[in-house]
C-alpha cells in the first residue's frame, strides 16, 4: 500500500508544483476585490464559495495547459528546463486529464453562480485555453495575458451583480495593465531564447530598455485606473492609502530592474506583486466596512 500511496502523493506534489499553487496570492485577492466591491461589503457565503472554486479551477486549468503547451520550449530554455514536464517527471496526458477536471469544475461553479456568468463562461475559457499560443504570433501577448487574468475580478463582480458594470470594466482594465506590466518585466529574462525560438515578446522584438519603459507606463495606468475606481465608487481613506502603497511598490518594482541588470527580477515578480494585491484588497475591504459602520 505504501508504494501506490507514495506515488499518488508524489504525483500530487508534482502537479501542485506545475500549477504553482502558491502564486494564487497574486490573482485571488483581485477576484475577491471584484466580489466585495459588487456586494459593497461581504457577499453571501454561497457566492463567495463558488467564486473561490471558479477562480482556483480557472487558474489550475490555465497553468496546466500552459505547461503542457510549452513543455518542449521549456526544455530548451535554461531558466525553465527544470520544470516537471520539461524533465518528464509527469506524463502530459495526466496533466491534460487534471486540466479537463478543472474545466468541468469551473463550468460547474459558473452554473452555480448565475445564468449571466454561465453564459459568459465560454468566452473566459477561450482566453484561458488560448492565451498560451499568442506569444507564437504577436508581441501583444503580455496584454492578452493581463486581459485573461482580469476576467477574474470582472467575473466575480458579475457573480454578485449578474451584470458587468462600469466599475467591473475599470477593475478589469487595472488588472490587465498591472499583469501586462510585470509580464513585460519577467519576459526580459528570456530575450535570447525568445529570439532563437521565434517567439514574440516586447523585449525580444523591441529590446529590454523599451520593455522596461512600457512596463512603467502600464503600471502608471494601473494606478490611474485604481484611482478612477475609487473616485467612481466613493471609497474612503483606507482605499486611498492602499492605492498609494501600491503605487510606491510598483515604482520600487520597476526601479529594481535595469536594462543591464536583471538579477533582482525574481524578487520583484514574486514578492512585490503579492504585496500589492493583498494591500489593495484589504484596504478596499476596510474602506467598505467603515462606510457601512
Amino acid at each position: 500500500m505504501e508504494g501506490p500511496r507514495a506515488l499518488v502523493l508524489a504525483r500530487a506534489r508534482t502537479f501542485l508544483d506545475i500549477i504553482k499553487v502558491e502564486h494564487t496570492v497574486f490573482a485571488l485577492p483581485f477576484a475577491y476585490l471584484g466580489m466585495v466591491l459588487a456586494a459593497d461589503g461581504l457577499p453571501p457565503a454561497r457566492a463567495a464559495l463558488w467564486i473561490t472554486v471558479a477562480m482556483v479551477a480557472a487558474r489550475t486549468l490555465a497553468m496546466a495547459v500552459n505547461r503542457v503547451v510549452d513543455r518542449a520550449l521549456d526544455a530548451r530554455n535554461p531558466r525553465t528546463m527544470h520544470r516537471a514536464l520539461a524533465r518528464g517527471l509527469m506524463p502530459p496526458r495526466a496533466v491534460v486529464a487534471l486540466a479537463c477536471g478543472a474545466l468541468v469544475v469551473f463550468e460547474l461553479a459558473a452554473w452555480q453562480l448565475n445564468a449571466f456568468v454561465f453564459a459568459l463562461s465560454p468566452l473566459a475559457l477561450l482566453f484561458l485555453l488560448g492565451y498560451h499560443y499568442t506569444k507564437r504570433f504577436t508581441w501583444l501577448s503580455h496584454w492578452i495575458l493581463g486581459f485573461t487574468d482580469g476576467i477574474a475580478p470582472a467575473g466575480a463582480w458579475a457573480a454578485v451583480r449578474g451584470s458587468l458594470d462600469a466599475p467591473a470594466l475599470l477593475l478589469w482594465f487595472a488588472v490587465t495593465v498591472w499583469i501586462a506590466g510585470f509580464d513585460l518585466l519577467y519576459a526580459c529574462q528570456d530575450v535570447e531564447v525568445d529570439r532563437r525560438e521565434g517567439l514574440y515578446s516586447v523585449p525580444a522584438v523591441f529590446g529590454v530598455a523599451a520593455a522596461l519603459r512600457c512596463a512603467r507606463i502600464n503600471h502608471a495606468l494601473t494606478v490611474c485606473a485604481l484611482a478612477a475606481l475609487g473616485a467612481l465608487l466613493h471609497l474612503g481613506w483606507p482605499y486611498w492609502i492602499g492605492v498609494t502603497l501600491a503605487a510606491i511598490l510598483l515604482g520600487y518594482e520597476n526601479a529594481l530592474v535595469k536594462p543591464h541588470d536583471l538579477s533582482r527580477l525574481t524578487f520583484a515578480f514574486f514578492n512585490v506583486n503579492g504585496y500589492i494585491s493583498l494591500i489593495v484588497f484589504f484596504a478596499t475591504l476596510l474602506a467598505l466596512f467603515l462606510r457601512r459602520a
